[in-house]
């Protein structure tokens, strides 16, 4: 594909303030077109762009105008359900949730859930490491990937893992999360799980936001460790309120969505301690949903409160920095006080569990100097993750957004370590280059040949 209107829809992912139509887009069936694709690439010195389902929000699908955009859509199909082996083995176009869909007639169900998890595929959530409201218990993608079959540039396939597990170095855990900058997952060998037999989902409303977040990090002190534990505020409470009415209270400056689940007495005993614990820190009420209708709409809120931001504002920058659970009170208070500074609106909701932090910050890009201000204040964001101990992501990935973010976390000597390894996989650098390093050395002398006097053409393009 190569039209003007046909790469239209492939010019940018879910980091919306960028576009950027591609040289060309190849939409391949097989791992033979694949490898092919790559072969050819590689022979001509042409770079490759990897694309899912184009729904990263670190830009991590942005196409580059003189790169073949490689979208792994048609590659669509699950190719084995082994239950003896409690694994999933399947191409990287198909999608996240269709992978529970497929094994829970049995029982059976995938833990990573991400919000987009409808639409993102399993090879976008390999190269982000994705994770969701229930990887507090149960782990992000790299906790339940077993295997990949990866084609490298030059077009060669090789297998990382697998149902029996690999020796030797951990290649398969620098696969996830790679963010395309290595290789690209045409098969992947998922680990499923049973459903626990009691599933019970909670709710704490919180008067103050500090008291719910320390309630966060009292329940984890305590030994207690939730399937899921989500955090809402005040102005994403109204927001989702008004779009899809899941009964949250109006009236709470914000809330904790807590779900324990295991056999019925160890589920019993989560809930008690939750409970007694949420109301030691300052919990107004503690409620349970009655039954399974409840519990969904409960999560059905949860899942929606990225589209309720346009009910707000007509765009959205999606944060995402993870801190140390006992600093979440002093964060959260700290953005609040640099939403007065910008001078914009912002609302949280996260993954409390994991500190894994994703303000909502809203905006109008129409309006002369909001964008700016908001990447601003996106960027204030992230360097206070980092100054109190935490990282710049937890499972949206660099990419573009938090690009030139990496110094404040990394030395000199760390980002060139990194790209030594890059370039033990793609010697060239024809691989999503522009993305996750701030600076692209060439690989023949490390640290002394830069690209454009050290830095790559993102800054520039043209954005809404």
């Amino acid at each position: 594909m190569a039209d003007t209107a046909g790469l239209a829809a492939f010019d940018g992912d879910a980091l919306t303030a960028y576009r950027q139509k591609a040289l060309a887009c190849v939409l391949p069936k097989t791992k033979e077109q694949v490898s092919a694709v790559l072969k050819f690439a590689g022979e001509e010195g042409i770079a490759i762009v990897p694309r899912g389902a184009g729904t990263s929000l670190s830009g991590g699908a942005l196409p580059l105008a003189d790169a073949i955009l490689m979208g792994m859509g048609r590659m669509n199909r699950i190719l084995e359900i082994d239950y003896e082996n409690r694994c999933v083995v399947t191409e990287p176009g198909v999608t996240n949730l269709s992978i529970t869909r497929a094994v829970e007639v049995r029982g059976f169900y995938y833990a990573p859930d991400p919000s987009s998890q409808i639409a993102c595929t399993v090879g976008g959530n390999v190269a982000e490491n994705s994770g969701g409201i229930h990887c507090l218990k149960y782990g992000l993608t790299t906790h339940n990937l077993l295997g990949v079959e990866m084609v490298l540039p030059g077009g060669d396939r090789v297998r990382l893992g697998g149902k029996a597990g690999d020796g030797g170095l951990d290649l398969l855990g620098i696969a996830a999360g790679s963010e395309g900058l290595l290789g690209i997952v045409v098969e992947a060998t998922l680990r499923i799980l049973p459903k626990p037999p009691v599933t019970r989902t909670l709710m704490a409303a919180f008067r103050s936001v500090p008291d719910a977040g320390q309630c966060v990090a009292d329940i984890i002190g305590a030994g207690v460790i939730p399937a899921a534990m989500e955090f809402m505020d005040k102005n994403c409470i109204g927001a989702v309120e008004d779009y899809c009415s899941p009964g949250y209270p109006r009236d709470a400056e914000g809330i904790l969505i807590i779900e324990v689940d295991g056999v019925a007495a160890e589920a019993a005993h989560a809930a008690e301690r939750v409970t007694e614990i949420a109301k030691a820190a300052g919990a107004s009420a503690v409620t349970e949903a009655f039954d399974e209708n409840e519990r969904i709409r409960l999560w059905a809120g949860r899942k929606a409160a990225f589209p309720a931001m346009g009910r707000l504002a007509p765009d959205m920058l999606c944060m995402d920095g993870t801190i140390p659970r006992h600093a979440l009170p002093r964060v959260l208070i700290r953005m609040a006080e640099m939403s007065k500074k910008y001078g914009l609106g912002f609302c949280n909701v996260f993954h409390a569990g994991d500190g894994n932090l994703h303000p909502l910050i809203i905006f109008d890009v129409m309006k002369e100097g909001e964008l700016a201000r908001a990447e601003a204040f996106g960027a204030a964001i992230l360097q206070l993750c980092v100054e109190v101990g935490g990282v710049l992501t937890g499972e949206h990935g660099v990419g573009v957004e938090k690009r030139d973010l990496m110094p404040v976390m990394f030395t000199d000597a760390d980002l060139a370590q990194q790209q030594r390894l890059k370039c033990a996989f793609d010697s060239a650098g024809l691989f999503n280059p522009g993305k996750v390093f701030p600076t692209l050395s060439a690989c023949v002398e490390l640290g002394h040949m830069h690209v454009k006097g050290g830095r790559v053409p993102f800054p520039n393009l043209p954005r809404f």
